[in-house]
């Protein structure tokens, strides 16, 4: 790899390397060698990445990460710290999340499995579109389904549910809104009260998205549709699609549903504006065991002092 040392590693793809923009990193794929793939994380300033090694595969696979420039911190069970520069940390050595903190921009050279990571990165770049259009519909719907897909991931790992089904939740959470890519931009920026007809159009993105997630070009994200199917669900049955209620409805939508919430509370709309997030939080209390989930409330609550409700 020939780059001179002021080169933009954002550059590669100009340089023939196939390249992925994530919400948190610039990925380069640098190519494969002895059966490992190679890449290049530009992990952005105030990012994380979360790693989940799959200790019950039944072929043991390599996956390493090496901080080559930058600040890092590692959080593994509530405990940080910071990495070294040169400092290789072996996924499999792991057996719950690991989670990278870019406390400045960083650069991290992955090493894994050929047969492992090259599906998923070329796949991504496919996902990587779905995520372009949510942008170029509504900038606000991009950022928010980012902070849902963070904040629904936190939450389930400090529930310690199953690391094996993160990447559902992962996806589901990202593309719960993807089924507003067919309401008509001015019911969905409107901002007066909705019409009946109007709301009930609203209404259908629940059903929509999850029929474009069924029908995906990626033949595992429809594993994740139910999630977009349900996050408008609610505890008591009063919800929609479907009026679903309890354990009905599924942990990762109830998760999504929360947080959705919290986020739409919080945040500036075309149609109201932001309340502070204590009066958010007290909604949120007073909404357990009818529109939400007691538990993930409990949680996603937990995990909202533990970062002394900030909220990004």
């Amino acid at each position: 790899m020939n780059m001179s040392k002021d080169a933009s590693y954002s550059d590669l793809e100009r340089n023939g390397y196939p390249f992925l923009r994530l919400g948190y990193a610039d990925v380069s794929l640098l190519g494969r060698w002895n059966g490992l793939s190679n890449a290049l994380y530009s992990l952005h300033k105030g990012a994380v990445f979360r790693v989940q090694y799959n200790l019950n595969s039944t072929e043991k696979t390599f996956e390493t990460y090496t901080l080559l420039d930058g600040i890092v911190e590692l959080e593994y069970e509530d405990a940080r710290r910071v990495l070294g520069i040169g400092e290789t940390i072996d996924a499999a050595d792991y057996e719950k999340i690991i989670t990278f903190h870019g406390v400045t921009k960083a650069e991290v050279l992955i090493k894994m499995t050929a047969e492992q990571f090259e599906p998923g990165f070329f796949e991504t770049r496919i996902l990587q579109k779905e995520a372009d259009a949510i942008e170029a519909l509504d900038g606000y719907t991009y950022m928010h389904c980012n902070r849902i897909k963070d904040y629904s991931i936190e939450v389930w790992s400090h529930l310690g549910l199953p690391k094996e089904r993160l990447s559902i939740l992962r996806w589901g959470a990202y593309f719960h809104d993807i089924g507003k890519r067919v309401v008509p931009l001015e019911i969905l920026n409107k901002p007066g009260k909705l019409t009946t007809e109007e709301w009930n159009i609203m209404k259908a993105h629940t059903i929509d998205g999850a029929k474009i997630m069924r029908n995906h070009p990626v033949e595992w994200l429809k594993d994740a549709a139910f999630i977009v199917e349900q996050h408008h669900e609610r505890y008591d049955g009063k919800g929609y699609p479907y009026g679903l209620k309890k354990d009905e409805i599924s942990l990762e939508s109830s998760i999504v549903a929360v947080v959705d919430a919290f986020d739409a509370m919080t945040t500036d709309r075309v149609y109201k504006a932001a309340i502070p997030i204590l009066d958010a939080v007290r909604e949120l209390v007073d909404g357990k065991g009818t529109q939400f989930n007691p538990e993930i409330v409990d949680a996603f609550l937990a995990v909202l002092k533990k970062k002394q409700y900030k909220w990004k």
